[in-house]
């Protein structure tokens, strides 16, 4: 009854997503009918005027009129306030129906469709529970999982908003919802059963069974998650035309958390693949790879947008637009990993008819929020001008070249897909976006160095380049350096030298500052900042200095890569969970007296299903990586061995987490500072 009881709540979450949504709808509606937005009664008392009388009223006094719409105002808050607590149940129901998922998965409950096409009974408890999400269905319930919980977050957290635009805010969340809630239950059915029931299931795909699906999907999908609030505030400030700096700063924490979230899965995802696919790269601009990066770049340029408009109410239009793009992206990379027109380790699914779903939900929810700005954008008023020599002309600049990447990796994306629609099979790889991409996020970097060290509004160039006088010499002596050693190539190089200059400058805008009274946030961007310039040296260090040998190695018989000597000690078989194995033996020594250290690369064999993967050993150094691969025999007592020395690589993740961690100081800072304010507007 396990199945049947998650498959009930997820009924009764979906019909509490349209009672949320006729509930919002309906009070937004008479809100705007019975009501005064507040800004025009404060507008009018700041003039000393008589407030405005609200629509609908009679022709005779105010007061009269306000007694007159009484009780309908009175049902209309009653409507409005219904709205929250329908959001916290339906979060949870969705929630219980996840965990129901889980224990079924848990419990090896052949008798359910997903865990006997997804699941076997010998298989480790973390994959057995990671394995409810590994799958098409199961991922899609997490996904709204998230979904609905973020929604409860939202009603339950949110107070500083006005109510007709929370409320329009909840009434977005719950039809996106809805959609996905549909799709679930008359689509992709996760509690569906099987009779018979099988004695045991086919098995997890073993590339998946990786402690990085405990990991990787839950950070990705809560950062799509967040991008959908932002887009649903968006949403609902253009229903109720409340676009402005409160608006602003109630998005910017969810933009924020979607964005660090983002950036945790990607960066964990590169390394899972870099480990343990055992190609020895960490980005191979697969179609699914640039599924979750095109969220996170129009993420980044929104997150930029929105503390514009919050701190000093500019670009407002830009950053509705920007929202609406953002999940766009999002919608865009759940219907290329989930419809079946791709094929990758990465996507879940093969079925076109599902694909079609989620391409109608996606035209549905793009189609319908574009319209909505179309018409709207005309009221939003313009906000605060600024020059552009300013940090928010800088800001601009970084968003305009954030679009331009988006744009690039989204035609290479998707332009194979249209062709062979159309009869033309054609591949488009890492060459075309590192020639179109590259020189743009190289701008991007410089751009990245000087807008921190501008003033607000209006700034001089000469000042400009009296501040960056350090960066730049910082930049220069690593392009010498560089030019002194030979064989870099020109990207790279640029690359390296330009991390340089940004690692300095990053941390500027705490020069002659006292450190204990500058504001967490103002250190999250300085982190966050670092972060990228220690993730594109790492980049270009792996771009520019990798050593690679594929050899076929006899036992004994020593190979070289690097600073390295590898010898194949032996080959021997070994037994796993639910796995068996031949396992190679190597002894590896850094130059001539180095200790000598050892790595065990497999082979591995899994019966269910039946695959064969290739188990990378790695040994980290400070400066590097020995990355080591066992191959195929080939019948004369030798072994294939791929071997790769990697300077500096581990700095690409290293900077990752570095991005992430500024990004949590940047959150930490903003809320306390709200909560602070809160406080002292509450006690004066």
């Amino acid at each position: 009854m396990i199945a049947e009881a998650g498959l009930a709540a997820l009924w009764f979450a979906a019909a509490l997503a349209l009672l949320q949504l006729v509930l919002a709808a309906l009070g937004v509606w008479r809100s705007s009918r019975f009501s005064v937005r507040p800004e025009l009664v404060e507008g009018h008392r700041a003039a000393g005027e008589r407030p405005p009388v609200a629509q609908g009223a009679s022709t005779g006094s105010a007061r009269t009129a306000e007694e007159g719409d009484a009780a309908k105002r009175v049902l209309t808050d009653e409507i409005m306030a219904a709205v929250r607590p329908v959001a916290v149940v339906q979060g949870l129901l969705v929630l219980l129906a996840m965990l129901l998922l889980i224990t079924v998965f848990a419990r090896s409950d052949m008798s359910v469709l997903l865990v006997a096409e997804n699941s076997h009974s010998d298989k480790p408890m973390l994959y057995k529970i990671a394995g409810a999400w590994g799958n098409h269905e199961g991922s899609m319930l997490l996904w709204v999982t998230i979904l609905g919980m973020a929604g409860a977050a939202v009603a339950l957290l949110e107070r500083t908003l006005a109510k007709p635009t929370l409320i329009a805010t909840l009434g977005a969340q719950a039809a996106i919802a809805l959609g996905f809630y549909a799709f679930l239950l008359f689509a992709s059915n996760p509690f569906a059963r099987i009779d018979p029931a099988p004695a045991d299931g086919n098995g997890l795909n073993p590339l998946l069974q990786d402690p990085g699906l405990a990991f990787h999907p839950p950070t990705l999908y809560i950062g799509y998650v967040g991008i959908s609030i932002a887009f649903s505030f968006a949403v609902g400030a253009m229903i109720t035309r409340d676009v402005g700096p409160a608006f602003a700063r109630a998005m910017r924490p969810w933009v924020l958390g979607a964005w660090i979230f983002l950036t945790l899965g990607i960066t964990a995802g590169s390394y899972w693949a870099y480990y343990e696919l055992g190609w020895g790269g960490w980005w191979f601009w697969d179609p699914v790879e640039n599924a979750s990066l095109m969220p996170w770049l129009a993420a980044t340029a929104l997150l930029h947008s929105v503390t514009v408009l919050a701190t000093r109410d500019g670009l407002r239009a830009w950053t509705l637009m920007l929202a609406v793009v953002a999940f766009s992206m999002s919608m865009i990379g759940t219907f290329l990993v989930r419809s079946g027109i791709l094929t990758s380790v990465h996507a879940f699914a093969v079925d076109p008819t599902r694909g079609s779903f989620i391409l109608a939900l996606l035209a549905l929810y793009i189609g319908g929020a574009m319209l909505l700005f179309a018409l709207r954008v005309g009221t939003v008023k313009q906000g605060n001008g600024f020059d552009f020599v300013s940090r928010e002309g800088a800001l601009i600049a970084n968003n305009l070249l954030l679009t331009v990447i988006l744009g690039i990796v989204l035609i290479g994306t998707l332009y194979p897909i249209v062709a062979a629609a159309f009869g033309t099979q054609l591949s488009v790889g890492p060459p075309f976006f590192d020639k179109a991409a590259g020189p743009v996020a190289l701008v991007l970097v410089a751009v990245m160095a000087a807008g921190p060290l501008l003033r607000w509004r209006r700034d001089t160039l000469a000042a400009l380049f009296a501040r960056m006088t350090v960066p730049v010499a910082a930049t220069g002596v690593m392009l010498i350096l560089l030019a002194t050693i030979g064989g870099v190539a020109l990207l790279p190089m640029l690359g390296l030298a330009l991390s340089a200059g940004l690692a300095v400058a990053s941390v500027a805008p705490l020069w002659k500052r006292n450190l204990r009274r500058t504001p967490l946030f103002t250190y999250g961007m300085v982190v966050a900042h670092l972060g990228i310039g220690v993730s594109l040296a790492g980049m270009a260090c792996d771009t520019a200095f990798t050593q690679a040998t594929l050899v076929a190695a006899r036992v004994g018989e020593p190979q070289h890569v690097g600073p390295f000597t590898v010898t194949l000690d032996g080959i021997k078989p070994v037994i796993g969970p639910n796995w068996s194995a031949l396992e190679a033996r190597l002894s590896a020594r850094r130059g001539e007296d180095g200790a000598v250290f050892y790595l065990r690369p497999q082979s591995r064999y899994f019966a269910n299903p039946v695959t064969v993967t290739s188990e990378s050993a790695i040994a980290t150094r400070w400066d590097g990586q020995l990355y080591t691969v066992l191959g195929e025999p080939d019948g004369t007592g030798r072994w294939q061995l791929r071997l790769w020395w990697k300077p500096f690589v581990t700095l690409i993740w290293f900077g990752g987490a570095l991005i992430a961690i500024g990004g949590a100081l940047s959150l930490l800072g903003r809320l306390a500072r709200g909560r602070r304010a809160a406080l002292r507007e509450a006690y004066a």
